[in-house]
This record gives structure tokens, sequence and C-alpha cells, in this order.
């Protein structure tokens, strides 16, 4: 019987499918290529992870999961044929977007389509102002719709009535008269995003619903199938970096966008002294998520952006390129060499991989550099194969006008590495930070490959990578806390609002996020915390700040805490009047911490191979991941492999290790 506590987290990405297990003696990693299914990768995973734990997979306590189903339906615009029932005259609220423009002097630019075509957007009779209703719903003409919705074969239903922020009665009642006549999702924009600005209410209740579809039948196959096989439902891992019960997450589908590079944000965070500022770099198959963490604090936004669908509920702060392992080199028509954001992904793979691929990757330039070794394995089983490699590169030579295949590997390489420095560089020099003050946190399977490169071009002194970084995302997973957001506008001069109003509004919003606490907690229990925001700007403005909210209310706090926010956002403070626009609810329930037992064993050096530096190959030292411990110091140039990853350390740079495994890159001479 076992008598351990065992916590899995499986994170699925566009190659692999990560998992790891943890108790409280040992942790335990897995890697196994994405399935098109995505819960048949999801359970080999968990299958993969408990063999080596000598673990029955009906012995997790708990599973933790993060997936791409969301975020694949908006990319490949693959969602479901989905209505959107709005107030009349205001069916082309989506079309018509905002006034700011992606190409503004681009007369030729073709607007990207809209989510819901205008045939699926239907008008319904009805008024509420922030005063109260003016016209109710008609429920005969609500019957009429569901007939032509029933007779179009839509797949499910956004409603979001003009001033349902403010009066939800209509779209309420709404919502309970289609829920009654149809089998189908219905997303009510009072219940996904109940704040003013009509266009990212109705945009972001849209990517409810059309994601919807898919997230009900894949959460449902999953926790179907886990619970035929003895193994606890998954808890789901959401865009704001906490977790929430399968349940909810059926709810408001359009909170597991980016669940997966969330999960990774929160894993580099746990990993990463109190107090330091970072910028997490998470390269993985098909991708690139890079994000920063400033005073041990994540970035959030509440106005990200996929595939042109504005989704305006809170997400850690990520930013995505299309440049991964599995990116392809190819030739542009002007006989120039680019690379991605088209990517082999996990089937076929990368040519190395042997799974029948035959274009250049990111993956096989770096087996040609040297810095993958043929001797290593990918995942659990997976070795590369260096003439495949070099063959797939090879096409590239004469099509780019190069000399050599050398050539043609260090251009994919840089290029790859061009592309995320830029990513980078437009989360810090961009916004006004400096990368030198950051320390660079790499993982995913590609990410401890490119870090020192990356760190070198923007200056960066020190790169961390974590013990369990080729799968941090999915230890992410374990390390996060239950997260539930409310939002409602108020819309007030903060200098003659009520406290009465806002308290009130406070109560509405801590009832709504208890409600949704997993049975995991007791709203008693002292892991559970219930914190207030309030967005607030200069009467004028356009966007709005956030600021914690003091108990009691404080206008005179509240007020120096806004002009000190606007000052570190934008350089300056007013004196104009203030506004608190929004008002939002957070609550976290801790979970228990987690740790990674490092007992390194072994020796850690296991011999040299060619690897491509500065121009030439060089004699570089190879050392196996988990035998390196804290007394061993690495010069570079050195490669340090794992079966989830491998780092490189260039000439010029040095490695050490923590006592929690963790190694740390830093420049030569920035001691």
């Amino acid at each position: 019987m076992n008598t351990r506590r065992v916590r899995v987290g499986v994170d699925v990405g566009g190659t692999f499918t990560d998992a790891v297990l943890h108790t409280e003696t040992a942790v335990f990693t897995a890697k196994v290529p994405t399935t098109a299914e995505q819960s048949s990768g999801v359970l080999n995973a968990i299958d993969a992870v408990c063999a080596k734990a000598d673990i029955e997979p009906d012995e997790i306590d708990s599973f933790v999961h993060a997936m791409t189903v969301s975020v694949n339906a908006l990319l490949e615009n693959d969602g479901a044929k989905t209505a959107l029932l709005t107030t009349a005259g205001f069916e082309d609220v989506l079309a018509i977007g905002r006034q700011s423009r992606p190409s503004l002097y681009d007369l030729s630019v073709q607007k990207p389509p809209v989510l819901i075509p205008r045939s699926r957007r239907i008008g319904v009779t009805e008024r509420a102002t922030i005063d109260g209703i003016e016209t109710a719903v008609d429920p005969d003409e609500i019957e009429s719709i569901v007939d032509t919705l029933t007779e179009t074969g839509v797949e499910s239903v956004a409603i979001s009535f003009l001033h349902a922020y403010a009066h939800p009665e209509n779209e309420q009642r709404t919502a309970a008269l289609l829920r009654e006549k149809l089998d189908i999702p219905v997303s009510a924009s009072h219940e996904i995003l109940s704040a003013f600005r009509e266009y990212e209410r109705t945009a972001t209740t849209a990517v409810d619903a059309y994601v919807a579809p898919a997230i009900d039948r894949y959460l449902g196959s999953l926790s179907k199938t886990a619970t035929e096989r003895g193994i606890q439902r998954p808890r789901i891992m959401q865009a704001n970096g906490g977790i929430a019960a399968v349940e909810t997450v059926r709810e408001t589908p359009v909170t597991t966008v980016l669940s997966g590079p969330a999960a990774g944000v929160v894993g580099a965070n746990t990993n990463t002294p109190p107090g330091t500022d970072v910028v997490t770099f998470d390269m993985g198959g098909t991708s690139t998520d890079v994000s920063l963490i400033r005073d041990g604090t994540t970035e959030m936004t509440t106005a990200a952006t996929i595939n042109n669908q504005p989704i305006s509920i809170p997400m850690v702060d990520i930013h995505t390129v299309g440049a991964g392992g599995g990116s392809i080199g190819w030739i542009d028509d002007g006989s120039a060499l680019r690379v991605g954001p088209r990517s082999a992904g996990a089937e076929p793979g990368p040519a190395c991989y042997g799974h029948g691929g035959v274009e250049p990757t990111v993956t096989d330039a770096n087996v040609v550099l040297g810095y993958l070794g043929t001797q290593s394995t990918v995942g659990e089983s997976l070795s590369l194969d260096r003439s495949a490699a070099e063959t797939a590169v090879d096409q590239l030579v004469d099509a780019a006008q190069l000399d050599t295949r050398l050539e043609a590997a260090f251009g994919i390489h840089r290029i790859a590495n061009a592309n995320m420095t830029r990513a980078i560089r437009s989360i810090t020099v961009e916004e006004g930070h400096d990368p030198r003050s950051f320390e660079l946190v790499a993982f995913g399977g590609a990410g401890p490959v490119h870090a020192a490169a990356l760190a070198s071009s923007l200056g960066i002194q020190t790169v961390r990578i974590p013990y369990a970084s080729g799968v941090l995302s999915a230890y992410g997973l374990l390390a996060a806390d239950e997260k539930h957001t409310a939002v409602k506008t108020v819309r007030e001069p903060l200098d003659s609002v009520s406290p009465s109003t806002i308290a009130a509004v406070l109560e509405s919003l801590t009832t709504n996020v208890v409600s949704r606490l997993d049975s995991q907690f007791d709203p008693s229990d002292d892991r559970v915390t219930v914190t207030h925001t309030g967005a607030l700007r200069y009467r004028g403005q356009s966007f709005e700040l956030p600021v914690e909210l003091p108990d009691p209310f404080d206008r005179p706090v509240i007020a120096d805490r806004f002009h000190t926010a606007h000052e570190r956002a934008h350089g300056y403070q007013l004196s104009d009047p203030i506004e608190i626009v929004t008002v939002r609810s957070t609550l976290i329930g801790r979970r228990d911490p987690i740790s990674i037992p490092y007992s390194p064993d072994g020796t850690p050096f296991t011999g040299t191979r060619s690897a491509y530096f500065d121009g030439e190959f060089r004699e570089t030292s190879v050392y196996r991941r988990n035998s390196v411990s804290p007394e061993t110091d690495i010069t570079g140039p050195a490669v340090i492999e794992s079966a989830e990853t491998t780092i490189v350390v260039p000439p010029q740079w040095g490695a050490s290790t923590t006592t929690d495994g963790t190694i740390v890159l830093s420049m030569e001479g920035s001691q």
C-alpha cells in the first residue's frame, strides 16, 4: 500500500507531453510525444512517469493538467460554429473593433476574418442603460431565434448585450431560455467578463463560446478515462496562473487559453530567489514564450490577443513567437533564409527524430552543430539521427546560395536566436526595462540550448536553469495555487464614490469567487485569501492601472497608490481627478509547497565531442545533468545533458549548481 503523497502534473506541448511526479522524497519526470488526441498522450505520460516511480496510476492523490485545446482552436481557426446574440443595432461590434490598426499606412491591408460571421450575428430587441432596464427581452423573440439557431446547426452561442455589465437581467433571461431549449454551450458576457467596453467584452465572450465545445468534449473524455483507471479527476491550469476544478473551467473555457505557458512562468517563479527580476524563456517544439517576473511578482495583463482575437480576462502576460525546436528553415522569394513559424510539430517532427520528417528544423541544425549529441536521447527513448539531420540541412545549401552545410545549420541557429531575442526585447527594452538588470530563467525542451547565446546578445549576465527545466511547465502545475477572479464595473469619481457602494460590490464579488472554491479548501481555511483591486485612471484617460484596495476603503491611500503606479508605468503623475472604473476580487487557495530533492549520483564528466563555437568546431566537454553536484565547476565550452533537455555552456561562460539542482550559468567576469 502506497503511503506517500503522490502529485502528478501533465503539460501538453506542440511536440512533447511532459509529466512530473512528486512525492515527499523524490521527483520523477517523463517526456512522451504529443498525440493528435491529446488525452492519449496525457495518459501515456502518466504511465511513463508512474513506471519510473514504481507507482500505479491509481495511487495518484492529485492530478493537475495544462493543455492546448483552446489555443489550438484559435490558432487553427478550428473552433465551434458559433452564433452571437447582441443588442439590435450592434451586430457589427466584432467587425468594427477599435480604431487602432496593425498597418496604419498600408492601403491594401486586409482585416482578419471575424470569429463569428455576420450571418450568425443576431440582433435582439432589448435595451438597458447604466440606470436600469428600459426594454425587456421578449420571450417570443427568443423562441424564434432558437428555431433559427437550430436550423443553422450552430454548436455554441455567445450572448453580449450592450449594458449587461451594469444590468444583466435581459442577458440572464435570454441565457436561461437558450439553455432550456438548446443542448449546446451558452456563454453570457455578464458571466464571462462583467466589465464595460462592449468590444472587448463581446470578443472575449465570443472566444469563450468558440472554444467551449472542444474544451467540454476534451475534459469530459479525459475525466472519464482517468476515473476509469482510478486516477483523480484533473484540476486545470488557467491563464491567470492558478488552477481550478474541471467543472469551473467547463463553465468558462476561455480561462484555459495559454494554460501551459502560464504554468511555466509559475514554475520559473518557484525556482527563483525571492524578489529577483527575471525574464522567463520557454522554448519548446513549436514556439517560444517569454514573460517578466518583477520583484518576485508575475506580470499580468487583461489585454491579450491571440490570432487577432482580443481576450480581456486576467492572464499571465506572455509574448509568443513561432520559434521552437521544430521550427522549419526555409527560403523566401528573395533567396533569404528564414526560420518558422511553420513547425514540424510532433508528427513527423524534426528529421533527426526518425519519424519521417525531411525538412530542416532548429533541432536538426543543433545536431549538425554538435550542441545535441547522437548518444543522448530525447524523452523516454527517442535517439537522434545525425545523418538524417545533415541530409535535411543540406537542402538549404544551394537554395540559400551558401557554400557549406555548416553555414546553413549555423544560419538556422542564428536566425532562431534573433527571433527569440526580438521577443525578449519587446517585453523589456520596448517597455522601458533594461534587460541587463534581469536574470534569464531558461526552460522547455530547447530553451537551455539557446539560453546563453540569447543572454550574451542582451547583456544578461546570469542564466538560471532549474532542475526540471525540460518539463518545468509540468512542474509549475504542481507548484500553482488555486485562483479565481471576478470583476464588476463601477465607473465613479474616486473623491465621491460611496464606500458602501464599493463594499456591496466587493461582497458580491467575494461571494462569486468563494462559490468556485475547490472542495479541498474550506472558505474559513487560513490558506484561503481574497484580495481586491481597483482599476483606476485619471479623468479622460482611455486606460486604467490596477491598485490594491485597502480595507477599510480609504480614498487618500488609494489615490496615493494610483499616483505611484502611474509614475512607475508611464514616468509621470498628474493632479487631475481620479476615476475608479472597475473592481476585481481575487481568491487564492494556497496549496502545500513542493520542493525537488536533489541527490546527484555518478560521475558527471562523460567525455567530449566537437561543437561549433566562435566560428570553429571545438572540443567540448560533456556532462551528465543528474550527476553534477554543487562542488562541480564547469567551464565552457561544455554541454550538460539530460533526457529532457541539453544545456549549452559557450566559451566565456561557466556553470555551477545550487543545492536544489538549479544550474546557474554566469558570463566570465560577471561574478
